[in-house]
């Protein structure tokens, strides 16, 4: 049954981090006046007595998960016991007390790169089971898988619905532009505006790591958010839903857009000694299709252009740092 947006009382985890502020500016755009946005300061989603606290003094209908630790592949090489821990405590703990509170729908974003990491492309949903994911991200991905296994005993012992959703590689404004731990294109956003920031920095070398021929299902943030709201209107049961544009593009097909959008005079340097992630990766979206009515509107192309324009704009006070508590 469709959601009477206006009338129900909303709770975002993360909600002041990348996708959720993407989240918020959706569910206002649907006239949603009572959303919940808290930061990790006033309530640590990993202590069971501070989430109890939190669905006590903030309940709500619905909750949106979108709370967690998230990085690129060398943070979650270095320190995978904390992205396992952080990840699978948020999650377990805030949908158990979502749905002790009464809440009546719970909606979060789980991890792509939990599929198996041989699974064939693109990938579909029944695929999710089928063998380990990427070892660079183990931790992470199988904490995040655990969200579906809690939505499918929840389901079968209280009948609470709870849809977790698999975004592809999202991007976009809001997002963590650190070097060292942001993923591929806030990454290289950030190298390219910085480096046409000035006259003298037309003629800068900008290195990228790796080939340049992974593939990634690049999908704009809002899209996303979009798709989770169609998500929370359609489904009344556990499930699991791809989220992504549908399309593979290649990095080097987002460094020639960058070079483009940026005016970008200089060099592009290819490093192949830093590691590069899996070779490939898309997604089948014909159950959002079918399901949701969902589409990804965004071109990459376009939704570069927003995300350089943002980030020349915000460069001051945009997440150039990583962060111990972040938010997807």
């Amino acid at each position: 049954m469709k959601i009477d947006w206006p009338s129900q009382r909303v709770l975002v985890t993360g909600g002041a981090g990348f996708l959720g502020s993407h989240m918020i500016e959706k569910l206002q755009a649907r006239g949603c006046g009572h959303v919940y946005v808290f930061r990790s300061q006033e309530y640590d989603l990993t202590k069971e007595e501070q989430v109890s606290r939190l669905f006590q003094e903030h309940p709500a209908d619905i909750v949106i998960h979108l709370a967690g630790l998230v990085g690129g592949i060398y943070p979650n090489q270095e320190w995978p016991a904390q992205f396992f821990y952080q990840n699978l405590m948020m999650g377990v703990l805030t949908m158990h007390y979502a749905w002790k509170s009464g809440a009546k729908k719970f909606v979060c974003a789980g991890a792509g790169c939990g599929y198996p990491e041989q699974a064939p492309l693109p990938l579909k949903e029944e695929y999710f089971w089928d063998g380990f994911p990427q070892k660079p991200s183990y931790a992470y991905s199988l904490a995040k898988r655990m969200l579906h296994v809690q939505s499918m005993a929840y389901w079968q012992q209280y009948k609470f619905p709870s849809i977790v959703t698999i975004p592809g590689n999202i991007y976009g404004p809001y997002d963590n532009f650190d070097l060292e731990n942001a993923h591929v294109i806030p990454a290289l956003v950030r190298k390219f505006v910085e480096a046409t920031a000035s006259d003298s920095g037309q003629n800068q070398k900008v290195v990228i790591w790796g080939s340049g021929k992974p593939t990634r299902d690049f999908v704009y943030a809002g899209d996303v958010a979009e798709g989770m709201l169609q998500a929370a209107d359609a489904y009344d049961c556990a499930q699991l839903v791809n989220l992504s544009s549908g399309r593979e593009h290649t990095v080097r097909e987002v460094v020639d857009a960058l070079t483009q959008i940026t005016g970008f005079k200089g060099e592009a340097v290819w490093d192949a000694s830093k590691p590069e992630g899996q070779k490939r990766r898309l997604f089948d979206i014909d159950k959002a299709k079918r399901e949701l009515g969902y589409e990804a509107r965004t071109s990459l192309y376009e939704g570069l252009k927003v995300t350089a324009a943002w980030y020349r704009q915000h460069r001051g006070e945009a997440r150039n740092l990583v962060a111990v508590m972040s938010a997807v």
